[in-house]
């Protein structure tokens, strides 16, 4: 159907206010909705430590709700309960309270701690002036107005996502870190699963510093925007394939590659193509970077890392910097992703390079879940005794 050009702009903004109030009427319900919740949780859990209610006054209970009101079917025996569990998670003097809160307090470092302090500031200017679906948005990086819990961070969130993270994640931490990113990525149920799945807390807290550091040029918020190990388990590729194989998956699948990369990248383009003198070169994926402001290309290789392909990954920034590069973007950052790497010829290879490069290996099918968790562990063990002999 054709419209009058002339009412174009007046009918996009009675559009763009239909949505807005739609989104602010959405997150109103969600908030409700995790206060009730909260409170029926935190009336049963105080019942049940001090009134000795047991399970069979839980179920008179369901009944009670049934009859006063039974067009409402959420409130059975596991529903409850699951309210119950839901208050006792994150109540004050729970441990996944008693870390956010240090996380308010700079002078109290935990595991945490260095990924919200790395957490880009743009992300939070630049959310606020799009009045996105969360407001406002990565309270729980910032100390907030008020030291609520609730309202700061647990009713930013859908209680399906709740629901994804009570049952899929065991550590406070974990279940910290994944509030904090469903909030600031404003994941559905699916992609949080997905992520929990392929373990990207574990993955994110044991990425490995393999940045030169006489890389100046990268922005400090680099390290927490891109992982040590990316993780591809849906392209289902033939066992023996090839870099167009794997960079044709890629695009077939790019909004599983997105959500594995992260928010705030944008897809450019395929082999995409630049030129340097009379030769035309073709970059793998070029992506923009909204919140570090620049462009990333991804180099493809399924082989393991070598120190030469260093070398074509520096000419490609250069190309980018000098041809594409706007004035008020920040220099172009290329991520060398590779079937394996040894960390040792990585640091070897990076020790003098000064372009903004990263090496990133990748999977093709989920790493065992248990084995990050152990190093994850050793990890937390050895943090503990240095703070211990700070």
């Amino acid at each position: 159907m054709s419209f009058p050009e002339k009412h174009i702009n007046d009918f996009n903004k009675i559009v763009q206010l239909i949505n807005d109030a739609r989104k602010r009427a959405f997150i109103k319900v969600n908030e409700e909705l995790i206060n009730l919740y909260w409170n029926v949780g935190k009336i049963i859990s105080e019942k049940v430590e001090y009134a000795n209610w047991g399970a069979g006054v839980v179920d008179e209970l369901v009944n009670f709700i049934k009859e006063k009101n039974p067009e409402i079917n959420s409130f059975n025996r596991r529903g409850l309960y699951r309210m119950k569990q839901f208050y006792e998670t994150y109540c004050t003097g729970s441990e996944c309270y008693g870390i956010w809160n240090d996380l308010q307090d700079n002078s109290k470092p935990n595991m945490l701690s260095q990924f919200v302090s790395a957490v880009p500031t743009q992300i939070q200017q630049s959310e606020k002036e799009e009045d996105t679906f969360v407001s406002p948005t990565a309270t729980q990086f910032q100390k907030p107005e008020k030291d609520t819990f609730v309202s700061a961070v647990l009713t930013q969130i859908t209680w399906t996502n709740h629901l994804e993270i009570l049952s899929g994640c065991k550590s406070a931490e974990e279940k910290l870190f994944y509030l904090m990113m469903s909030q600031r990525e404003h994941w559905s149920k699916m992609e949080l699963r997905r992520q929990i799945k392929s373990a990207v807390f574990e993955r994110t807290m044991l990425v490995n510093k393999i940045v030169s550091p006489q890389a100046t040029q990268l922005p400090e918020t680099v390290k927490n925007v891109f992982k040590d190990t990316y993780i591809f388990e849906f392209l289902n590729l033939p066992k023996d394939y090839s870099e167009n194989d794997l960079r044709k998956a890629l695009i077939k699948n790019l909004k599983d590659f997105i959500l594995e990369l992260g928010k705030g990248f944008s897809f450019i383009g395929e082999e995409y193509r630049v030129q340097v003198g009379n030769h035309d070169y073709y970059l793998d994926l070029l992506f923009y970077h909204r919140d570090l402001q620049c462009l990333v290309v991804f180099e493809l290789k399924i082989e393991e890392f070598k120190p030469e392909f260093i070398g074509k990954m520096n000419f490609y920034l250069e190309a980018l910097d000098r041809e594409m590069k706007r004035e008020h973007e920040n220099p172009s950052i290329g991520v060398l992703l590779c079937k394996g790497k040894d960390t040792e010829v990585v640091e070897y290879a990076m020790a003098r390079n000064i372009s903004p490069a990263l090496v990133a290996d990748y999977e093709t099918k989920l790493i065992d879940k248990k084995l990050l968790q152990q190093k994850l562990h050793e990890l937390a063990e050895f943090f503990e005794q240095n703070i211990e002999n700070e």
